[in-house]
């Protein structure tokens, strides 16, 4: 059987709008992600970041490039669409990852109060 794309899911929150604060969010959802799935940042094919309109002290990119093995990963960061009532300071990223086990177990993250967007997916198990 040969490569398959498959899609990793995350989202957090920020306690406020600064560098550091952002970067506590990232980097303890990339280690929750990492921790949870078989990341191979060789196998990475991309990873998008999302964050709200009230978000721009930093870039998450920029924060995960300086993850080990991180720094040849293609980044993209964006502006979440907004929506009136939405939640506040939300980072997203959705990691595309090739995988040789299509059947491999991978978990979604949802923390801090994301955990509300998708709570049926919070810790989720996709290949089951």
């Amino acid at each position: 059987m040969g490569w398959k794309v498959r899609a990793i899911r995350g989202a957090t929150t920020a306690s406020e709008n600064s560098v550091d604060a952002i970067r506590e969010a990232v980097i303890e959802l990339l280690d929750h992600l990492e921790h949870h799935n078989p990341i191979d940042p060789d196998d990475i094919v991309s990873v998008t970041f999302s964050v709200t309109r009230d978000l721009d002290a930093v870039f998450p990119a920029s924060i995960a490039r300086e993850r080990p093995h991180w720094q040849h990963v293609p980044l993209l960061d964006v502006q979440q669409m907004h929506v009136e009532g939405s939640l506040d300071r939300c980072i997203r990223c959705l990691i595309h990852i090739n995988t040789l086990d299509p059947y491999d177990k991978l978990h979604h993250s949802y923390l801090r109060q994301a955990k509300h967007l998708r709570p049926d997916w919070s810790m989720a198990t996709v290949g089951d």
